[in-house]
């Protein structure tokens, strides 16, 4: 099969990029870790990067909330705070409304004291909710969050008499990173290999379904039988042969902007990345480089970009991404069903993060790919 790939940056990798900044890597992206779970994904990539090349973790993951560093999720580590915390958020927990059968909300906000109670709910998940996604979080739905931590009140309680962790885990329990690199030499390494087949610094803003046919900004033209498009669909300036109220529904989809930026000092911390709720603080997480990345040192933040006016100006290394998160909000589901049930009609795929509008890890993008691929031979 004949394929090309246009790519708009002068290298591959989009979010999951690197760059070498004070003598070490940076993922410009946030964090980005290969998760253990999908054994055939983790052979596809290490035909490409061999797994001798990655060290392998267990994760530690932390909240910093009311002065207590705990391990996330905080519903399963309520155990590590101090006592009279413990028992003002057990008593939270007890009376949230899925623990007195109460029907459940279908308001994201309204959701979050359903589920985990008041305690939590305001000092955790709504401030950093807000801060990774959007003030206004009502625009958002709830179904999506099966892929938060499932912990039971039964098993909060445990955990607390028990002094260890019960429930179901978050993902990345287990997690690849490269020995030597950061994580964006994974897929350079694997552009390399179908070098032929690819061509950079191809910006995409226009899209024909009925020739299909894409345009770049440089007046390029591209046509073929079958397109995969990865990119967010808003960058599309120009779309010809679609009708108009699926055109117009691609305007309401919402997304997130999140700046990293480096900081050379070393932090007294085993965890390799830490969730920070507190409004007071602009960014809402930090990635701990030094416990990850050998031979490294310091950290980096993730701060969105509505927050970055409280940050004072410093010369720190920073890097903008402008498509970070795809937001989850109540009319997407409807939206992307329809955008991408008629797309897929008339030959054009959607596919990962961005061309599905899913807050997918690459892991799960990389076995989406791999679907698609087999399907694709069938048909072409």
């Amino acid at each position: 099969m004949d394929f090309i790939i246009l790519e708009k940056e002068s290298e591959a990798g989009g979010l999951c990029r690197s760059k070498i900044v004070d003598g070490s890597p940076f993922d410009v992206g946030g964090g980005h870790f290969l998760d253990v779970r999908r054994p055939k994904v983790n052979e596809f990539l290490f035909g490409f990067m061999p797994e001798e090349e990655w060290d392998k973790y267990d994760r530690d993951s932390r909240i910093m909330v009311n002065e207590n560093e705990i391990n996330h999720p905080i519903e399963a580590n309520i155990w590590q705070m101090n006592v009279e915390d413990q028992v003002e958020y057990l008593k939270s927990i007890a009376i949230a409304g899925c623990n007195l059968g109460t029907e459940m909300p279908e308001e994201f906000v309204d959701w979050i004291y359903w589920k985990l109670g008041s305690k939590v709910a305001e000092d955790y998940m709504i401030p950093y909710n807000q801060k990774m996604f959007s003030k206004d979080l009502n625009q958002l739905g709830t179904y999506w969050l099966d892929k938060l931590p499932n912990v039971s009140f039964e098993e909060t309680i445990l955990a607390c008499l028990t002094k260890k962790a019960y429930g179901k885990q978050p993902g990345h329990a287990q997690f690849y990173y490269p020995k030597n690199h950061g994580y964006g030499e994974l897929w350079i390494r694997m552009a390399n290999a179908i070098e032929d087949n690819i061509e950079y610094n191809k910006d995409i803003n226009g899209i024909d379904f009925t020739s299909k046919t894409v345009t770049t900004t440089d007046g390029s033209k591209y046509q073929a039988d079958c397109i995969i498009t990865t990119i967010p669909w808003m960058e599309f300036e120009d779309i010809i042969g679609m009708p108009d109220e699926v055109r117009n529904s691609i305007k309401e989809l919402k997304y997130s902007s999140i700046q990293t930026e480096y900081y050379a000092e070393n932090l007294d911390t085993e965890a390799q990345w830490i969730y920070y709720p507190d409004l007071k603080l602009s960014y809402h997480r930090i990635l701990v480089r030094h416990n990850f990345c050998p031979n490294s040192k310091g950290y980096w933040t993730e701060t969105n970009i509505e927050r970055i006016h409280m940050d004072k100006p410093n010369d720190n290394y920073k890097y903008m991404n402008q498509y970070a998160y795809p937001l989850n909000t109540r009319t997407k589901p409807v939206i992307m069903l329809e955008l991408l049930n008629w797309s897929r009609e008339q030959g054009v795929y959607g596919l990962g993060r961005w061309g599905e509008h899913q807050h997918y890890n690459s892991d799960v993008t990389v076995e989406l790919a791999m679907k698609m691929a087999d399907e694709l031979e069938t048909i072409y």
